[in-house]
């Protein structure tokens, strides 16, 4: 990540947000929060991701590429994958505890992590040399941030 100021930006965006929910624009991962005045605050991943508690992976961007068993050959463009059934799941508990995000963090690589309670983590890796946008964190109508960093 380049420099300080775009990592504290980052930070302030998604400092105690409240995570509301995720799902997928086509192979493209989003998760939304609801932003400290009322803004939707989105980061949307091109690259591996995964969410974890507590050591388990609840949900992993690879999870894109399993049909639900019975979902036939269309599976992927009607939301029927293992991930589209794991976020639906994992959208009613986000529903009820409504989490609060505690921690972000931008490595050098890219690697960003954003927690919340109880023991949740999100995190993405970009895993490609070339010049290619691996995620994105935003504001509807406002500020983006996207790493590798001179890409917005």
């Amino acid at each position: 990540m380049a420099a300080g100021t775009r990592v504290d930006e980052i930070t302030r965006i998604l400092a105690g947000t409240v995570v509301r929910s995720v799902g997928r624009a086509v192979d493209m991962g989003v998760v939304e929060f609801d932003g400290l005045q009322g803004e939707t605050v989105m980061v949307h991943m091109q690259c591996p991701f995964r969410i974890v508690r507590h050591g388990r992976i609840l949900l992993g961007s690879a999870d894109m590429r399993y049909a639900q068993k019975g979902a036939g050959p269309q599976a992927f463009d009607e939301f029927r994958m293992v991930y589209d059934a794991r976020t639906a799941t994992f959208n009613r508990v986000l529903g009820e505890l409504r989490p609060s995000v505690g921690g972000v963090t931008v490595g050098e690589a890219g690697e960003l992590t954003v927690s919340w309670e109880p023991a949740f983590r999100l995190e993405a890796f970009p895993d490609c040399s070339g010049r290619i946008e691996a995620w994105r964190v935003l504001v509807r109508g406002g500020a983006h941030h996207v790493f590798p960093p001179d890409l917005d």
